[in-house]
């Protein structure tokens, strides 16, 4: 009888991003709807469909999945925020990019930002404070860039325009609109940029939104 041979280490390599991410996506969705604490890393595992132990070959514990979901909305939005300084002419366009991403996020990783701004006192207190720490500097970048655009603001001001835009884009999080995509986007942004009395720029050719 011939061997069944076993499944090589780069076989299991490439099944186990998905497993990781079928399981980030099942406790965003729990937490969402249920909070953190009233979840569990079996909860988690069902929702997933995979069974309690195998969560545990992936992540320690609860708290390192709430990390993991919370580093991963951060770094998209730092990213985001990274390729449009590098590739906006101006800081009208940085400000409008920087608003649609934010919009971008904020539709289609609406579940995971959401969980971000109920459960980040939650963490552990170090990653807590890098994660605050991150969401400053993401926050002093708008502000930076609001500047030159708003020279008629003091600092202060200029924060409170900054925090009112944020805020009135991440009103999304926490009703269903029942808008379409598109929709929803378009409303954002001329609110956001309402809020910080600068006129909207012409959206760059790829721009584009995806899924409620």
């Amino acid at each position: 009888m011939t061997a069944v041979p076993s499944a090589s280490p780069a076989t299991r390599r490439r099944r186990d991003p998905e497993r990781r991410e079928r399981i980030l996506t099942a406790a965003a969705e729990l937490t969402a709807r249920r909070g953190f604490h009233a979840i569990g890393m079996a909860d988690i595992g069902a929702e997933a469909g995979i069974v309690g132990s195998g969560v545990y070959r992936h992540f320690e514990n609860k708290d390192a999945i709430l990390v993991a979901l919370l580093d991963r909305v951060m770094a998209r939005l730092q990213d985001g925020a990274a390729a449009i300084h590098a590739g906006a002419p101006a800081d009208h366009a940085v400000l409008s990019g920087l608003i649609r991403d934010h919009i971008r996020v904020a539709i289609e990783d609406r579940t995971v930002l959401a969980v971000y701004h109920r459960e980040v006192h939650n963490l552990p207190e170090d990653d807590r404070r890098r994660l605050r720490r991150a969401q400053r500097h993401y926050l002093e970048d708008w502000v930076h860039v609001l500047a030159p655009l708003r020279p008629d603001l003091a600092d202060g001001e200029l924060r409170l325009a900054v925090h009112a835009a944020i805020g009135a884009v991440q009103s999304t999080l926490f009703f269903r609109s029942g808008l379409a995509p598109e929709r929803l986007a378009a409303l954002l942004d001329e609110m956001a940029h309402a809020c910080l009395g600068v006129p909207s720029t012409p959206p760059a050719p790829s721009a584009s939104v995806n899924g409620e």
